[in-house]
């Protein structure tokens, strides 16, 4: 087992060669959000933002990619008729993606998950879509549960699921709650093999694994609980997935990220620390 500190931020961010232009770090899109959860899919790609992505987009129900637009002018939303994600979304989602790819030169990474909700026909659509892109794609929060009892497809190489315990078992059938710190780092490198994938289990180790190595983020800091943080991780990987990292090295440089800007955010909020105060301090993570 590895254990990877902020030196990894050092070999990630990089002067910029005077050339660079846009789309040379990457597009994100985030799909996410429902009438109810509206804030989930805002906080990944303000985070995507902050962490180097040229340009977020969002694809969302219409009420919280319409939040996305009014929180920030930096975010490109696209609105979807209703409440929830549904079957009649598949094609617009499967255009944009493709769309995406083409403007960017590939150059593109989904965030998938944040505020979807559990309906039936919303984790079909997200099942649908996972199986018909082949895109570098960050699976979070409820697209998680979209494969629960699922056959997940072979194209997974390019994946990186980011579950908390309670998501690990819907993902894997595996409850951790009992193992130790050490047994579950085993386990998540187990099942990354297994679904020919990279994890990064949160939680007060964070463990990561592309089935071959596994890595740990021993940070650890007990105020990243409030809502949204996870949102904020994803955001994070997302832009590191769009940059052309390998999901494993998105991944443990994400969970360093979303740590050292928590623990400079909770100098001075402590407990009342929430989600955007993570994304405020992302550029100060990033830079010192």
């Amino acid at each position: 087992m590895i254990e990877i500190n902020e030196e990894i931020i050092k070999e990630v961010f990089q002067d910029r060669e005077k050339s660079a232009k846009k789309y040379d770090y990457g597009m994100v899109i985030v799909v996410g959000g429902s009438s109810l959860y509206t804030g989930s899919p805002v906080l990944s790609a303000m985070a995507a933002l902050r962490s180097g992505a040229d340009i977020a987009q969002i694809i969302a129900p219409r009420r919280s990619a319409d939040i996305g637009a009014s929180f920030s002018p930096d975010i490109i939303t696209f609105p979807l008729d209703g409440d929830h994600l549904l079957e009649k979304h598949l094609s617009d989602l499967l255009r944009l993606i493709r769309s995406a790819e083409i403007v960017s030169k590939n150059r593109v990474a989904l965030v998938v998950g944040g505020g979807l909700g559990r309906d039936k026909e919303t984790k079909d659509t997200v099942y649908q879509l996972l199986e018909e892109t082949s895109v570098p794609v960050v699976i979070d929060a409820d697209a998680v549960y979209a494969l629960e009892g699922r056959k997940i497809g072979t194209n997974r190489k390019k994946t990186l699921f980011t579950p908390h315990l309670y998501e690990f078992y819907a993902l894997t059938g595996k409850s951790l709650s009992t193992f130790s710190l050490e047994e579950r780092g085993e386990r998540v490198k187990f099942f990354a093999e297994k679904l020919s994938s990279t994890i990064l289990l949160k939680g007060e180790y964070d463990f990561i694994s592309d089935g071959e190595t596994l890595e740990v983020n021993k940070m650890s800091i007990p105020y990243l609980t409030a809502g949204g943080t996870g949102d904020v991780l994803a955001g994070i990987a997302g832009a590191l997935l769009a940059r052309g990292l390998s999901p494993l090295m998105a991944g443990k440089t994400a969970a360093i990220i979303s740590t050292k800007a928590g623990m400079l955010a909770a100098e001075e909020k402590r407990d009342s620390l929430i989600a955007t105060d993570v994304i405020e301090k992302i550029p100060e993570a990033i830079r010192n």
